[in-house]
């Protein structure tokens, strides 16, 4: 998708503060330091549209961006950030899951997940809560660029193995890079057809 404009709109802990609902939504959330801040950048063609840091857990608000006035990007808090106080966590796991749960043009939300690393409990269990709140998502797996083919396609059949467990099937899955800018193409080929269809939803 061309990008002809990609703003920050604002931040806030209170999902009743949030822009009006008038144009679909897509949120990005993941443990901290997975790469959301970067890949939102990398989908805008923007070096610092999001603000990205090496320290976990520097995203402790939900920032709404605007991409060519139409469409909202979201970037959430990290969770499972160990050196948050137990009270700041319980803060944010509350206006986050009430965000998920009410936000009405939320369309899809996109679980980032370190391709590099095997499966994390925490992120099960955040999927497993997507799944029983019937909250669409897809699953991202970031900084493929990191690990040779052969590496990524036995991490991602090893983490297919243990979703299946506990799905029926695979939730639906995009690998990304940052820096080579792989599965930008999917990820807003996937945004484009999701707003045709809720526009045309819309219209009946």
């Amino acid at each position: 998708m061309k990008i002809l404009s990609a703003e920050f709109l604002i931040s806030n802990t209170d999902p009743k503060k949030c822009p009006a609902p008038n144009f679909p939504e897509y949120a990005f959330i993941g443990r901290s330091n997975v790469g959301k801040s970067s890949l939102i950048n990398m989908l805008c063609e923007r070096r610092s549209l999001a603000k990205t840091s090496s320290t976990p857990g520097k995203t402790q608000l939900i920032n709404h961006f605007m991409v060519n006035e139409n469409i909202y990007l979201v970037d959430l808090p990290g969770y499972g950030y160990a050196k948050a106080s137990k009270k700041e966590r319980a803060k944010w796991d509350q206006f986050i899951r009430t965000y998920l749960r009410h936000r009405e043009n939320l369309l899809y939300t996109f679980v980032l997940i370190d391709s590099r690393h095997p499966a994390q409990q925490i992120d099960l269990e955040f999927m497993a809560s997507l799944g029983r709140d019937r909250i669409p998502f897809v699953i991202i797996f970031t900084k493929i660029d990191k690990l040779s083919s052969s590496a990524l396609n036995k991490n991602l059949a090893a983490y297919k193995k243990i979703m299946l467990k506990e799905w029926e099937e695979m939730p639906p899955f995009i690998a990304t890079s940052s820096e080579t800018k792989l599965g930008r193409d999917e990820i807003w080929s996937l945004i484009e057809q999701t707003n045709k269809d809720y526009l045309s939803s819309l219209s009946k």
